[in-house]
């Protein structure tokens, strides 16, 4: 088996208190065990929600803190390999920012499951034959 991409929405869910499911904790194991991947735009994404989620007091910066060093001791692996050509037509076909085109594009070369709670970025990978998570956790 193997790890899945993982974008924000589901980082995020490990990390905000009210957003955590019973599904992005199954991820969070599947993570654990088979690690995962992400590009590298999900490491700024990331930073900017938890900052968001203090500003809006939903988080402290020792929350923060304490989540960034959990999520990094989990070696996502960044990927800085995007297909130009690939992201643009499945932002075109499925009307996806570029953002979250990178992350369905970074799926479907990497033949990996994706772990998102965007409900058109996990119907888009649907159409491409992306297996979606928390579904599959």
């Amino acid at each position: 088996m193997i790890g899945p991409v993982i974008d924000c929405s589901v980082t995020a869910a490990w990390v905000i208190e009210d957003e955590a499911s019973p599904e992005t904790t199954a991820v969070l194991g599947r993570v654990i065990e088979l690690g995962a991947c992400a590009p590298d735009l999900w490491w700024t994404e990331l930073r900017n929600v938890l900052v968001v989620s203090e500003r809006r007091g939903r988080l402290t910066e020792e929350k923060t803190a304490r989540a960034l060093a959990e999520i990094e001791a989990l070696e996502v692996r960044l990927d800085h390999a995007a297909d130009s050509v690939s992201t643009l037509r499945l932002a075109r076909i499925h009307r996806l920012s570029v953002y979250d085109a990178r992350y369905l594009e970074l799926a479907v070369r990497e033949r990996r499951p994706l772990a998102t709670l965007d409900r058109r970025l996990a119907q888009a990978a649907t159409a491409e034959g992306v297996v979606t998570m928390p579904e599959l956790a």
